[in-house]
Order: C-alpha cells, then sequence, then structure tokens
C-alpha cells in the first residue's frame, strides 16, 4: 500500500523531463554495447582489417601485408581466421584477380605447412615467423616462375624482400593485434606496443590509397587524424614518432607521398607541445605545420587542398568523444589519465591489503574471545564443585561399594555422610594428611572402616591436587594466551588503520616553504611534505652542496620551526659526494623531552662477564625504554638469560605490542623454554616524550628512585621473577616525571650491596639526596663507588646502575622569524 500511495503522490510533470535523459543515456550504452559486440566479440573489425591490408601495396607492387596478418589471425584468434581471410580475399580482388589467387595460394601453403609440422614445434609463436618468411619466398618465387617461366635475378631479390618484410610485420602484428582484444588491459602499454600499434594502423591506413571523398585524400586525413589522436593523447614525444612511422610506410606505398612524412612528424611534434591548449591547441599546431610544410613540399598550387585535408582530419578529431581518448591514454606512460589509473589501482589495492589485514584482525579477536570464554568465574564455581563430586565418588567406590552399611550410610543418612566425607578431605588437606582427634574419634563411631576411608582419602588427594593444578595452568595459560592475541589483534588494527593513510597533497604549502627560503637567500632544489601533522612532521628537501657549513641545522630547521609553529630538528643528511650534487635532508618534529643516560655495572669479583643486562630503546612511537634485567646467578649462563630476556622484550615492545601483553609473552617463553630453573628478573621504565609520563613494571626487581631536587620518590612493585611461573599479574606503577628529574634504576647487587646496612631503602635515599651532581654518568659511578666502598672493594655480586636525566628537548638554534625577513624585504 505504501509503494501505491507513493507512486501516486509522485508530480505528473517530472516524467516528461527525466524519462528522456534515461532513455536516451540507455540508447547510447546499448548502440557502443551493440557495436563492441559486433566488431570485437564476433570479429568484423579483422574482416575490415583484412580487407584494406588485402590491397595495401609497397613500391607499388609487394603485398607483404597479407599472409602475416592471417598467420597473427590464426596464431591469436584461431576461430576468427575465416574471416580474415575472407577480407583479404575481398581486399586482393581489388587490385586484380591474380593478386587474389596468389594470396589464397600462399595462406593455403602456410596452413598446410604449419599444420603438417605442427607436432614437432615445441614453440610456435618462434616458429611463426619463420614459416611466413619460407611460405612467401616459395610462394613468390614459384608465382615468379608459372608467370614468366624463368625466375630472374630481380625475382628473386623482390621476393627476398617482400619475404623479409612478412618476416617483420608478422612479429609487428603479434604484438598488435592482442591491442585490439576485448579484455579489459591492466597493464601499461610499453614503448615496443605502441610502435607496433602504429605501424599496424598505417599498415590499414595504406589501403586507403587512392580513395577520394570530394577530391579529398582518405589516407592524408586518416594520418593526420591518428597523428592528432596520438600527440593529444601523449605528447610531443609519442606524436613526433607516428607521424614519422605513419609518414615512412605512406611514403613506402607511394613515393610521390615522401614529403608528407616531414608534415605528420612536424604536426605531432607542434600538437604535442600545444596539447595544453586542449584540442584546439593540437589542432593548432596541426594547421601551421600544414601551412609551412605544404607551401615547402607541393607549392602554393595545392594548398587549398591539402589545408581542406587538414580541416578533415582536424574536424574528425573535434568529433572524437572523451572517452575514446581517455580510454587510450590509461594505457600510455606519462599521461595524466595513466597516473591517475595507477593511483586508483594502488589505492583500490591498498584497501583490499587494509581489509584483509583488518580480517586477520578480527580473526585475532574472535580467537582471543574464545580463549577468554573459558575462564569465567562461575564455570570455575561449577567444575569445582563437579571435581568435589567426582573426588568423593572415587573414594566411595573404593571403600563404601563392598561395605554392609552402604545403604545406611547414603540412602538414610546422605547428608551426615556427605558432610563428614568433607570434613575429613579439608582435615587431610590442612593437617598433612592427618585427622583432627574429636574428628578422627567421630568418624570412628560412625563408620566401620574408618581407617581404610581415610587412607583412600589421602590418596584420591593426591590425585585431586595434580588435577587442580594442572587445569588452573590450563586455564592461566589460556588467559596468557587471550591476551596475546588481542595485542597481535590491536596491531594489525593499527597496521590496517595506517595502511589507509594517504600522503596528503601539500603543494601549496610546498610553495610557501620553497618560496620563504628563496627570500632568504637560501637555495633550495627540491621540497617534498609528507605529513604536516602537529608533533609528526615530515619533510624532505634536497638542496646544493653546503660545503659543511650546516645551513640545515643553523638555517633551514630554525625557519621551518616559525614556519610551522613548531620545533622542527635534522633527523638525517646525506651530504653530496662531490662539490657539485646535492644533499638530501629530513626534518622531523622535535620531541618535548629527551633522555641522557648513564651507566655504571661491575661483575662478580671483577669479573669480565656480568650476569646482568641493560638496554636503552628508543621506540618509534614517541617513547622511551629502559630495561635492566638479572639473570639468577653469575657468569655466562646468567648473562645469557638476562640478555635474551631483554632482546625478546624489544623485539615485541617495537612490534607495537602494550607493555604488560609483552612482559607476558616474555615470560611465557622463558617458562616454557627449558625445565632448567634459571630464572631473570625485569626492570622496565617506558617514558613518554611528549608528557614525560613514565609506567614502571617491575619483575622481582629492586626499587628505582627519582630524584627531583632534594626530594627522593620510591618506585617499587612487588612481582615473581620470569620464568617461575607460566602466569602473573603484572602490577603497573605510574609517576609523572618532571624536565630535571633523576631516575635511577639499579640491580639487587647494588641496592642490597652495602654491607652492615639493616635498612636498604633509608640508606640508599639518604645516598641520593646527598648527591651534589646531576649528571647521569657522574651520579651511577658514585653509587657504584659508594656500594663498593663499604664492603671495603670486594664486589660479591653482579651490580649495574642506569641513571636516566629527563630534560626538555632545547634545540641549539632558535627560530628564525620568516615574517620579518619578508617585512624587511619589502
Amino acid at each position: 500500500m505504501e509503494k501505491v500511495e507513493r507512486n501516486v503522490m509522485e508530480p505528473i510533470g517530472e516524467v516528461p523531463f527525466n524519462k528522456p535523459k534515461l532513455d536516451f543515456a540507455k540508447g547510447l550504452k546499448k548502440l557502443h554495447s551493440g557495436l563492441e559486440n559486433f566488431f570485437l566479440k564476433k570479429g568484423y573489425v579483422l574482416l575490415i582489417i583484412g580487407f584494406l591490408l588485402g590491397r595495401a601495396l609497397i613500391l607499388a607492387k609487394l603485398t607483404p601485408f597479407s599472409l602475416p596478418f592471417f598467420a597473427a589471425v590464426y596464431f591469436i584468434r584461431r576461430d576468427k581466421a575465416p574471416l580474415a581471410l575472407v577480407g583479404l580475399m575481398a581486399g586482393a580482388a581489388t587490385l586484380s584477380i591474380s593478386n587474389a589467387v596468389s594470396a589464397f595460394g600462399i595462406t593455403f601453403i602456410f596452413l598446410f605447412a604449419f599444420r603438417v609440422s605442427k607436432k614437432w614445434l615445441h614453440n610456435e609463436i618462434r616458429a611463426l615467423p619463420f614459416y611466413v618468411f619460407f611460405t612467401l619466398l616459395g610462394g613468390k618465387l614459384l608465382e615468379a616462375f608459372i608467370t614468366k617461366g624463368q625466375l630472374t635475378l630481380y625475382d628473386g631479390m623482390m621476393a627476398g624482400i617482400e619475404s623479409g618484410l612478412g618476416f617483420i610485420l608478422t612479429l609487428i602484428f603479434l604484438q598488435g593485434l592482442p591491442l585490439l582484444s576485448i579484455n579489459k588491459r591492466r597493464q601499461s602499454l610499453k614503448t615496443e606496443e605502441i610502435v607496433c600499434l602504429i605501424i599496424m594502423l598505417a599498415s590499414v591506413m595504406t589501403g586507403t590509397i587512392g580513395w577520394t571523398v570530394y577530391d579529398l585524400s582518405v589516407e592524408h586525413i586518416m594520418s593526420r587524424y591518428l597523428v592528432l589522436l596520438f600527440a593529444f593523447v601523449a605528447g610531443a614525444t609519442v606524436g613526433s614518432t607516428v607521424g614519422v612511422v605513419t609518414g615512412l610506410i605512406f611514403s613506402l606505398a607511394n613515393i610521390s607521398s615522401f614529403y608528407h612524412m616531414s608534415l605528420l612528424a612536424f604536426a605531432g611534434l607542434l600538437g604535442g607541445l600545444l596539447k595544453e591548449g586542449r584540442k584546439f591547441g593540437v589542432a593548432f599546431g596541426l594547421l601551421i605545420a600544414t601551412l609551412l610544410m605544404g607551401m615547402y613540399g607541393e607549392g602554393s598550387g595545392n594548398l587549398m587542398k591539402t589545408l581542406s585535408e587538414t580541416g578533415a582530419a582536424i574536424l574528425l578529431f573535434l568529433l572524437t568523444p572523451q572517452a575514446l581518448t581517455m580510454k587510450l591514454a590509461k594505457h600510455i606512460p606519462g599521461t595524466p589519465e595513466y597516473a591517475a589509473e595507477q593511483q586508483h589501482y594502488m589505492r583500490k589495492m591498498r584497501d583490499v591489503t587494509a581489509q584483509r589485514v583488518a580480517q586477520f584482525s578480527s580473526v585475532f579477536q574472535a580467537l582471543s574471545k574464545s580463549f577468554s570464554s573459558h575462564n569465567e568465574p562461575s564455570e570455575w564455581e561449577e567444575d569445582g564443585d563437579r571435581e568435589v563430586d567426582y573426588f568423593l565418588s572415587n573414594v566411595t567406590e573404593k571403600t563404601c561399594q563392598t561395605c554392609f552399611k552402604k545403604d545406611h550410610c547414603w540412602s538414610k543418612n546422605f547428608n551426615t555422610t556427605y558432610d563428614y566425607m568433607m570434613d575429613i578431605m579439608h582435615d587431610v588437606d590442612n593437617n598433612e594428611g592427618a585427622l583432627s582427634p574429636k574428628l578422627a574419634r567421630d568418624w570412628e563411631k560412625y563408620c566401620t572402616r574408618s581407617k581404610k576411608v581415610t587412607e583412600a582419602v589421602q590418596q584420591e588427594l593426591t590425585y585431586f591436587k595434580a588435577n587442580q593444578k594442572l587445569k588452573k595452568q590450563v586455564q592461566e595459560s589460556r588467559r596468557l594466551v587471550a591476551d596475546q592475541l588481542m595485542g597481535v589483534s590491536e596491531v594489525m588494527g593499527d597496521f590496517a588503520k595506517e595502511i589507509q593513510r594517504e600522503r596528503e597533497n601539500h603543494h601549496k604549502q610546498e610553495e610557501q616553504i620553497l618560496e620563504a627560503l628563496q627570500e632568504f637567500g637560501i637555495h633550495i632544489e627540491q621540497v617534498e611534505i609528507y605529513s604536516l601533522e602537529q608533533g609528526n612532521v615530515d619533510i624532505d628537501m634536497t638542496i646544493p652542496y653546503c660545503q659543511g657549513h650546516g645551513e640545515c641545522e643553523k638555517l633551514i630547521a630554525p625557519m621551518l620551526s616559525d614556519i610551522l609553529g613548531e620545533t622542527i630538528l635534522v633527523n638525517s643528511e646525506e651530504c653530496a659526494a662531490f662539490p657539485n650534487g646535492y644533499c638530501h635532508v629530513t626534518f622531523r618534529s622535535a620531541k618535548a623531552f629527551v633522555v641522557e643516560t648513564g651507566v655504571a655495572h661491575a661483575a662478580k669479583d671483577g669479573g669480565l662477564v656480568s650476569g646482568d643486562s641493560y638496554s636503552t630503546i628508543e621506540l618509534g612511537c614517541g617513547k622511551f625504554a629502559i630495561a635492566i634485567s638479572d639473570g639468577m646467578g653469575n657468569g655466562e649462563r646468567a648473562h645469557a638469560e638476562s640478555q635474551e630476556t631483554l632482546q625478546l622484550l624489544q623485539k615485541i615492545l617495537q612490534s607495537g605490542i602494550e607493555e604488560q601483553v609483552a612482559i607476558k609473552s616474555v615470560n611465557s617463553v622463558l617458562s616454557l623454554r627449558t625445565t632448567d630453573e634459571i630464572f631473570s628478573t625485569l626492570d622496565l621504565a617506558m617514558i613518554d616524550l611528549q608528557n614525560a609520563d613514565a609506567k614502571f613494571l617491575k619483575i622481582g626487581s629492586t626499587p628505582s628512585f627519582v630524584k627531583r631536587g632534594h626530594k627522593v620518590i620510591k618506585i617499587q612493585a612487588s612481582n615473581l621473577p620470569m620464568g617461575i611461573i607460566q602466569e602473573f599479574d603484572v602490577d603497573v606503577v605510574s609517576e609523572q616525571l618532571k624536565a630535571g628529574d633523576l631516575l635511577i634504576m639499579m640491580s639487587d647487587g647494588v641496592f642490597e650491596g652495602p654491607k652492615h646496612v639493616e635498612n636498604f631503602d633509608l640508606w640508599m635515599k639518604r645516598k641520593v639526596s646527598e648527591l651534589k651532581t646531576d649528571d647521569p654518568q657522574e651520579v651511577a659511578d658514585l653509587i657504584m663507588e659508594e656500594v663498593i666502598r663499604s664492603r671495603s672493594g670486594n664486589i660479591e655480586d653482579d651490580m649495574t646502575v642506569v641513571v636516566s636525566k629527563v630534560k626538555h628537548n632545547t634545540p641549539k638554534w632558535t627560530s628564525i622569524p620568516v615574517h620579518a625577513i619578508r617585512q624587511k624585504a619589502n
């Protein structure tokens, strides 16, 4: 009913305006589809091309086009070869009946020889030109012998020339015919394919020699139209190439039109240079070339005729639909349409890739939910009750099933018996296998097999505990896998979004920056802006060789800082290898804070290999990571354990996975890798370089300290060392750091190293607060020296101290105000 009412309410006056447009568009589309089906799918275009090539002549006598064209069609579109043969015979018959008979006979010989020897061919496409060559050579010699009764040197030379042309034309047609296929080509046209297409089209147009319309030469009109079309689509280079090739083939067909090659080449060059004026600019180029070359070629007598032919070609060119020129331009490298098509194709491929990555992300997310769904607390409680029931049934099966009081205990007094069994289980579990005296007396009074039941409970309880422990480990492993899968899902989701971010078009900003720098007197060769996002600026520049004067750091970066409103620094610089070369420089946004580190470490007893390892990692997401790992024990084994912990952590953090998941993943690898009790601690600090916010993750490690003026802040968290258990909760401690803060991280050899000290925290706080320097390296050396002095110079454990100072990122050079420079210049 709703549809009927809506149709009734529509205004009647709109129908006559919209319907003709739709009908006209549908009609055009139907006509285009019908023409494409008739000429391309059914192959009637091959009939027309065959007709024109069948009557095409070279040097007014040779007809080398027929057999190469038929051979190419026979190889590429064998089902349409009869149409091509009919066209060739009809075209040859317009010259003479003898030419048609000769073309048919040579074609028959080729087919017979090719079909007979086909089974011995390994590569038909390579052998095809040779078949054409020898068939044409033998056929023309046989034709000359039949017509004259003898063979002369002239006949042999002409047969050799025609067969050689047939060999070359076969290769050209094999390249050119697929371009007329109905398949939509994705790849661009190669240079050879463009030249082959031009030669094939020019050869086809030679079949129009001698045709006139109102005393105007059809071949002249079509050749100039061809030059106009390619000059407009591909520019001066291809336009002049088309003019030279087309003019050369026409001059071979008719020596009197040799001057025509110069006209077409000059017209292609001028038209291509004037293509910015669109179709009228290209047409004007042809008109100028006609006026100049027409007067030199045949004098002013035929100038009006030549201009008329040019006018007809221009009229055909102006009537050419834009869809045809754009479709042709998409396949020719160097054209804007080709670039747009390639960009569209790359964007499509990028979107497909991003979609696939997003799909993988959703798969990992679904897997994570699947694993985490098995860890619901309600399911744990149900499983626990069920396990207790199984435990009691195993005990009763071994004891109560053969007892004569079974019915009395379990049928009449079920609740009492069940409560006793539960109490026995809890007592045996809590009292290391023994029952409390009161419960033992009550149980002996109640059960005739009390001792046997107690022993059975003790035995089954061992299996029950092992089973519970195993199930707990499975649940913890599932939770860890769920977290890891979720972390991978998040990383892949972020990667999919990153793929879809295009490089923005910053032409206007590039020109503004180039102009501002050049007004200051700095010569810039090229500016490429990849990102202008606040805090993530990315600019590449190409400048002449600066002779080591540091223009980029001293001048260009400060000017960019004023233009963009944030501090810009030189990220990388590749200087020219020779004085007249160019330097390539990358400018990036400066971080708000920088971290300066100092390290002091010593091995046990002054050895060369320490069980401690440390690492400072600057991650790509604007974060700075400081890590210390202490392997269990000393020596090479402990060093290898701690070093591998840090390497695993670094790889996972650089992939973009969140810190807690990264630490859990490393712990899982270490705990599952070996059964040896070799563990390692981890002390990790993640500092955000934009706001100095710090996160501390401590796994079995000692406290860290932050010195802020005279104040000392203790950072502490309690977690077991890595590798002991497969699953643990990582405690994250956050602290807002400030410029000038000293972050002091140390291994247990330093923290617990002072001798005759009861409270290590107070001792370390006092030593840190008494420091008179804020240099990170000096602080690390002083703390290490104090600890070793307290031990009278003895080093009883591996010791490592990492001191980091948070500072504002102050560039060496201040920004240069560009607007002041412009006002002074004006």
